[in-house]
């Protein structure tokens, strides 16, 4: 079972690497360093010449030894690829042992996973109410939305709250009480304004607030966990066990969303899980990528206790549909495991041809006065 060949592709922005034994056995994974993929890439090239000739199956042991490489350096980087060669060596567990993942990591603690919808938009309460409308007639439960407008870096303190509090209460209005609405302020506020908006929007009873604020200080998150009084929900951009222990034993939220591409793949997401469970934190993951890495997550969701919602992406469109053979169901606001050996799918060859690399440019946006707002 050594580790005979790694490979890295890029199908749009996304970045998958491939881990080949010598036997043939073929493994899959995703990075989600989104924002600066070559750099992923880079430190995954960095990393094969060690993991050629080591043993696939050795997955704890490998994980550990990449971590701890070249003097146990720290960045998203770094997490981003070992979280893709991570879920490679587990596909590559579970296509020899021919079980699939969740079975491998203990079997189901539920049958099926319930899916938080994405993706709804909008500058006026009116267009956000249509999207959730829309979310609601596809069968789902639950949806995460960003109740700020385009152009909210150039409106004032009063206007900005105004127009979030005024959207997530047209989205509820429009999805009635049996639905979970999750509000992501998207790190757009300072402090003080979260903690406000948060005063303001609690009667419409937010199922979590997510980054209030930027994630730059664990001590400011944690301030500000104990003035709003609503579940929050942290994580996104946090990578290895050690962080994750500092939120839940400083900040205390509510929500852990690691994302599995970028966290420490499905060895270190199952670790985090673990250490939510023991906090009687919800895991809701960060997922906005491609099939590969939502297969992942639905393997740890489908055998971990503090798993709750699965964020939802649309999959059935390119670049996600071609970037493999088939994806996990999604029926109903539900994703049902799928039984095959491994996460279950294998990487379309062709989609790096149909969808060259595509870098991300998402410039802050500025203040009228010139400043760079929070993003």
């Amino acid at each position: 079972m050594k580790i005979e060949k790694v490979e890295t592709f890029f199908v749009s922005r996304f970045l998958v690497v491939k881990v080949t034994t010598e036997d043939g056995i073929e493994g899959i994974g995703e990075s989600c360093y989104w924002s600066y993929p070559k750099a992923a890439e880079a430190t995954i090239h960095g990393f094969r010449d060690e993991l050629i000739g080591m043993d696939a199956d050795n997955i704890e042991h490998i994980w550990s030894y990449l971590w701890r490489y070249n003097s146990a350096f720290r960045g998203n980087s770094i997490g981003g690829a070992i979280s893709a060669i991570d879920m490679a060596l587990w596909d590559i567990k579970g296509k020899r042992l021919k079980e699939p993942i969740w079975n491998l990591l203990g079997g189901k603690v539920r049958n099926k996973v319930r899916a938080i919808a994405q993706g709804i938009s909008g500058n006026s309460p009116d267009e956000f109410a249509k999207g959730a409308k829309k979310v609601l007639d596809e069968g789902f439960s639950a949806l995460k939305f960003t109740p700020m407008a385009k152009e909210w870096a150039q409106m004032n303190y009063t206007k900005m709250i105004g127009f979030a509090v005024e959207s997530v209460r047209a989205v509820r209005e429009t999805v009635g009480w049996e639905f979970d609405i999750g509000v992501e302020i998207h790190r757009n506020m300072q402090p003080h304004e979260a903690i406000a908006f948060c005063e303001e929007v609690a009667p419409l009873r937010p199922y979590f607030i997510e980054d209030p604020i930027v994630p730059d200080s664990v001590i400011a998150m944690g301030e500000v966990s104990k003035k709003m009084r609503l579940p929050l929900a942290v994580g996104e951009r946090n990578m290895g066990i050690w962080e994750f222990r500092e939120y839940a034993q400083i900040v205390k939220p509510a929500f852990f969303k690691p994302d599995i591409a970028v966290a420490g793949g499905i060895t270190g997401v199952k670790k985090i899980a673990t250490i939510a469970e023991a906090h009687h934190i919800k895991i809701c993951p960060h997922n906005f990528q491609g099939p590969i890495a939502t297969a992942a997550c639905i393997a740890l969701g489908i055998s971990s206790p503090s798993w709750d919602v699965q964020e939802s992406v649309q999959e059935d469109i390119p670049p996600r549909r071609d970037m493999t053979d088939e994806i996990i169901k999604l029926e109903n606001g539900w994703y049902t495991p799928s039984e095959k050996p491994g996460l279950g799918l294998n990487f379309n060859n062709d989609a790096p041809n149909k969808h060259p690399f595509d870098p991300a440019k998402v410039p802050p946006p500025i203040r009228d006065d010139g400043s760079v707002a929070l993003q």
